[in-house]
């Protein structure tokens, strides 16, 4: 048995059809690509492991739906405890009119609780988590962004042995 380059499997004719193919095929998915809207684009390449915005602490934008998961731990790395957690560590951030920001680490669940004064939301770092809200329970991961409306009752469970999150309250 005498065995060639694409060891047997294909004869002449086919491995002309497959490098054929071969060369069209990155054009055909040139023409079918969609570029997404550049908000998108943060929050997918942080999915695929890569980190895209520079954050600084002096300027933090709220976190939201498009924002890269990788970016964030990497501005918050300096508050993130060496010690490993207990139970829940919560280190804020940033505090203006507008908005308060904080580092969460959870061991634990977190109870059922309601906001009548702000608006709350979490984006998670690391880990997962269910999230109930109302009569509503969201899974969430790393990139993940959960708005909580005001006077709607919520709660976290872990679904991970330690979630990190930054939590977000809306204060106008």
């Amino acid at each position: 048995m005498e065995i060639t380059g694409s060891f047997g499997f294909f004869d002449d004719e086919d491995q002309l059809e497959r490098e054929a193919a071969e060369r069209v095929l990155p054009e055909l998915l040139a023409l079918k690509a969609i570029k997404p809207p550049d908000k998108l684009k943060n929050n997918l390449m942080g999915r695929l492991g890569f980190e895209t915005d520079v954050l600084s602490l002096s300027d933090l934008p709220a976190a939201d739906k498009y924002a890269n998961h990788l970016s964030w731990l990497k501005v918050l790395a300096p508050f993130i405890p060496k010690i490993p957690v207990e139970t829940i560590f919560m280190h804020e951030f940033q505090r203006n009119k507008n908005i308060v920001q904080a580092l969460v680490i959870t061991k634990v669940d977190v109870p059922e609780e309601v906001h009548e004064e702000y608006a709350e939301s979490f984006f998670i770092l690391e880990g997962r988590c269910a999230c109930t809200v109302g009569d509503n329970v969201f899974e969430l991961g790393p990139g993940d962004h959960l708005p909580i409306p005001l006077h709607i009752p919520h709660d976290v469970r872990l679904l991970s042995p330690q979630v990190t999150a930054v939590v977000q309250y809306q204060l106008s």
